[in-house]
């Protein structure tokens, strides 16, 4: 069995909501186009609109970066995100190079009452990061790092991916949480909250943002740091994209040498339960050194059966005695965990082609694995030909639960586990009935749960949305009636303002 092609296909795409949507070369090089006729949109509220060519040719001239419409050669990829059964078209593409280009589009968009998307990585599972009509700021060009390694602190872009971060930060010894994935957009992860193989050492990616730069739905550069619009960065660490578009993060920087030991193990599907209860007994104890995933999975005509997951962080030396346990849980099917550069290891995820196939998740917080939860994924689980399924626990906990409920607007402090149903098909399939599989399985397990990370957001209604801020929810919607009041950006796990 190939457990590369494996994550890449199945678990890997989902578990981070966290790949690439290319390079985009010929966007880069384009610039912006001729505008030569009249552009036809939508509003927030889904009316029509018709936008004068003047006035998007301003637009267009106005920007260091590119404006992108349908017949652009540039146009077909820029407007792509991760899920391949997601196929939308923008009336309009903005990739900003600078704050200045944000606050153009973003002028642009209110004034024309238009819909509006913000793409980093691409990867929302429910393609929140494109629309049909409406304008996509996509921040593909907005990327830098810059790393203070006597302040341990960096400065990251907002369109810079977490690849981007590791590779400069671990080039000083120094790391923050950040996905598992290479290719994840660092601010879709960060601002909904943003686990990672690091997060149980040292918080989540919300824990160690110090501070902000953005852009608000007036069009004003505002900064939110701990002394400077304190409720607005209370708000961005863990209310997502409801606040404006974050141009630059400011990243609290740790520590850590860059071997690690990582890599999965595979067992057959007949020790599934042996080897889910073994994770979850062993994952309750585990150090905040280690990161403990484990699942089962389907992936048809290559691998069916039990996986855990690990990255190790600690001292070398503890090492086998943490580990020597996993080994033992049941007959290895396959074993790589090994040694492993951590820039390396969070590369090995990545996917090749992203948008390969179609997927549908469904996600849910756990505080305690327990017998009956395990029993019920087990009977639930089916495999099939037509389909890739895995159900999946990403490990939390340690210092996640170590931060006040109210310290930041992501209040599900007490999460040990983020269980994820994932699955993906290849494109031709027909979804509908997989996609109504998956919710009747989700919903035997779904008692066993309390909230869900906001980045997985699907079809939730809007209550259900509201309720998951937990008793954040009243100040997070203060917040966005005052920096939001008309919700020009809805398309997130949104916060409705005036509610």
């Amino acid at each position: 069995m190939n457990r590369r092609r494996f994550f890449q296909s199945t678990v890997a795409a989902a578990i981070a909501a966290t790949l690439p949507i290319g390079r985009n070369y010929a966007a880069i090089l384009s610039g912006s186009m001729r505008v030569d006729a009249d552009v036809n949109a939508v509003t927030g509220a889904g009316a029509e609109v018709t936008l004068k060519r003047a006035a998007v040719q301003e637009l267009g001239d106005s920007l260091r970066g590119n404006l992108l419409l349908p017949g652009h050669e540039a146009y077909e990829e820029a407007r792509r995100v991760l899920n391949a059964s997601i196929n939308k078209h923008p009336a309009l593409i903005v990739q900003p190079k600078g704050t200045a280009d944000v606050r153009n589009a973003v002028d642009f968009a209110r004034e024309s009452n238009l819909l509006v998307a913000v793409k980093c990585g691409g990867h929302s599972p429910s393609g929140k990061s494109t629309c049909d009509g409406g304008m996509m700021i996509d921040l593909s060009l907005l990327r830098s790092v810059r790393v203070d390694p006597v302040r341990r602190v960096a400065q990251v872009s907002g369109g810079s991916w977490l690849g981007d971060m590791d590779h400069d930060t671990m080039n000083f010894g120094l790391v923050t949480t950040a996905g598992t994935v290479s290719h994840t957009g660092v601010g879709g992860l960060t601002l909904g909250g943003g686990f990672g193989r690091l997060a149980r050492r040292f918080g989540l990616a919300v824990d160690n943002v110090r501070g902000v730069e953005l852009v608000t739905a007036d069009g004003k550069f505002v900064r939110a740091y701990p002394d400077e619009n304190p409720d607005l960065y209370w708000g961005i660490r863990g209310g997502g994209g409801n606040f404006g578009v974050v141009t630059n993060f400011e990243f609290q920087l740790h520590p850590m040498q860059r071997q690690v030991v990582g890599g999965s193990i595979g067992f057959p599907m007949s020790e599934a339960k042996q080897i889910l209860n073994f994770v979850a007994e062993y994952s309750a104890n585990a150090p905040d050194e280690l990161y403990f995933d484990g699942g089962i999975v389907s992936t048809p005509g290559e691998f069916s059966g039990a996986i855990i997951d690990i990255c190790y962080s600690g001292p070398m030396s503890k090492a086998e005695k943490i580990l020597g346990a996993i080994r033992k849980a049941g007959t290895p099917i396959f074993d790589d965990i090994a040694p492993i550069d951590y820039v390396a290891l969070q590369k090995s995820g990545d996917i090749d082609d992203p948008r390969a196939k179609g997927t549908w998740m469904k996600s849910g917080f756990v505080s305690e694995i327990t017998p009956a939860m395990i029993d019920t994924i087990i009977d639930g689980f089916e495999e099939h030909p037509d389909r890739g399924m895995a159900v999946w626990w990403q490990h939390a906990g340690g210092a996640i639960n170590r931060v006040a409920t109210d310290a930041t607007a992501f209040a599900h402090r007490y999460v040990k586990h983020d269980m994820l149903f994932l699955m993906n098909w290849a494109i031709g399939v027909d979804p509908a009935p997989h996609i109504q599989w998956l919710r009747e399985y989700f919903a035997t397990v779904e008692p066993f749960t309390h909230g869900f990370y906001t980045n997985d957001v699907m079809d939730e209604s809007q209550r259900t949305v509201n309720r998951n801020y937990q008793g954040n929810y009243e100040r997070l919607a203060l917040l966005k009636t005052q920096y939001d009041p008309t919700n020009l950006f809805r398309l997130n796990a949104n916060i409705v303002p005036g509610v």
